[in-house]
């Protein structure tokens, strides 16, 4: 493995958790459709984009709508979502977030996110960590989503370093999938479904021990 020179996070489920409120934002969708929606069924969700989201809702329910009403939803689904968020700030980092942030910068380590969220910054910037990425690539910044490995290449790129240089950090099997095809190490976090697909796995972040890595600066 090469020595390690840049760290890629994922954003929700790794650097902080807004996966109920996304939750609680589709079941609004879910049940003006009349689909059974439950936290189990969100679970296939994570990871993908809002368009693909919505895709797995509508197959879930066995239903087709027309393009008009599909782009109706999904705003009204980003709607309920930034409502439930808006209240998010430096304390909903999740546990081992800003210990590992701040020793991976002071040792010169290159950040970056990669998260299939359009809300990527607006939510970075919440819980104060803008200013610490050197590159946020969101679902805006790509054509094709997790499990596609575009996102974690182009955040890669952006940092002037190749996948070997990286380590990525992911909470959904859509996203280790992602970066392990785009030939990253992968450290899986906080879904002990990932324990046999990354190559690590952590409960949190406050487990992951930095020194336990090659690191150049």
């Amino acid at each position: 493995m090469s020595p390690i020179k840049g760290l890629i996070f994922d954003l929700d489920g790794v650097l902080v958790s807004t996966e109920h409120n996304h939750y609680i934002a589709w079941k609004t969708i879910a049940n003006r459709l009349g689909i059974p929606f439950s936290e189990r069924e969100n679970e296939s969700l994570k990871g993908l984009s809002r368009e693909s989201s919505l895709d797995m809702l509508l197959e879930l329910g066995h239903l087709k709508i027309s393009d008009a009403d599909f782009k109706v939803l999904l705003e009204q689904k980003n709607k309920a979502y930034l409502t439930s968020v808006a209240h998010l700030s430096a304390l909903d980092r999740l546990p081992g977030v800003t210990q590992l942030i701040e020793k991976a910068k002071k040792l010169g380590l290159l950040l970056g996110v990669g998260s299939a969220s359009r809300n990527a910054n607006l939510i970075l910037s919440k819980i104060e960590l803008t200013k610490y990425m050197d590159t946020v690539v969101d679902g805006f910044s790509v054509k094709k989503t997790k499990p596609d490995p575009e996102v974690f290449l182009l955040a890669a790129k952006n940092l002037g370093l190749s996948p070997s240089e990286c380590l990525v950090f992911e909470d959904a099997e859509s996203g280790v999938k992602a970066a392990l095809d785009g030939g990253f190490a992968v450290i899986g976090v906080g879904n002990p479904a990932l324990k046999t697909k990354a190559h690590s796995y952590l409960q949190t972040l406050e487990e992951f021990n930095l020194s336990a890595y090659e690191v150049v600066g």
